[in-house]
């Protein structure tokens, strides 16, 4: 028997796997690593982000205020605070004016209600007077219900004038003031001083500090 070559014995080696379903080379195929689930993955930033974002990212530096726009802004700012000073001024000086104003108003407004009082009391006093001469005509003795009765109405038509601020003057033995008196008579007579009232002929009144009607006085020496 002949001896085999090397050839030929490698080619009866591949044969038989080829008979047996064999692949005659098999080769291992290299797989490239895997990386597992849920490993965390670190990424540089330096080479990740782009250099002109980086930049951008960066924090700039405050730069130096300018001495010349902070000297502008100062001054500025003392234009606004003399300008609020004279607003400040202006309005409490309108409020002061306004406070004057109102109080003036309001005493003209009751100097006019006590113009138009006075004259409604002024025509009044003649229903005073005539109250006055009935009662003086009735004597004290003979004065019954109806006597009684007007006396009471006179008492509370006086009662309601003082609420009122009407009151007599009662100038009978005062000094003769020709500001509150008219004198009507004078008589000379030593039992009295001089320039005395010696009778009210018809009474003065006041109302309030005003004179609502003069006294018509007898005036002696």
């Amino acid at each position: 028997m002949a001896e085999k070559t090397m050839d030929e014995m490698l080619q009866e080696l591949k044969e038989e796997k080829e008979n047996e379903g064999l692949p005659a080379e098999q080769e291992i195929p290299v797989e490239p690593e895997k990386v597992q689930e849920g490993t965390e993955v670190t990424i540089d930033e330096e080479t990740e982000i782009p250099p002109e974002k980086a930049e951008a990212a960066r924090p700039k530096p405050v730069p130096k205020g300018n001495r010349r726009g902070s000297k502008a802004l100062q001054a500025e700012l003392e234009k606004v605070k003399v300008l609020a000073d004279e607003n400040k001024e202006k309005y409490q000086r309108l409020l002061a004016e306004f406070d004057n104003a109102r109080q003036r108003n309001d005493k003209e407004n009751k100097k006019m209600y006590d113009y138009g009082a006075k004259d409604a009391l002024e025509k009044l006093l003649p229903v005073v007077d005539n109250l006055e001469r009935a009662l003086a005509l009735v004597p004290e003795e003979e004065k019954g219900a109806f006597e009684e009765g007007v006396e009471k109405i006179y008492r509370q038509m006086m009662d309601t004038l003082s609420l009122i601020g009407v009151e007599p003057m009662n100038a009978e033995g005062k000094n003769f003031d020709p500001n509150f008196h008219n004198a009507v008579i004078h008589i000379e007579d030593e039992n009295f001083g001089e320039n005395i009232v010696v009778e009210e002929m018809q009474k003065g009144y006041m109302y309030k500090d005003q004179v609502l009607r003069h006294s018509m006085v007898k005036v002696a020496n």
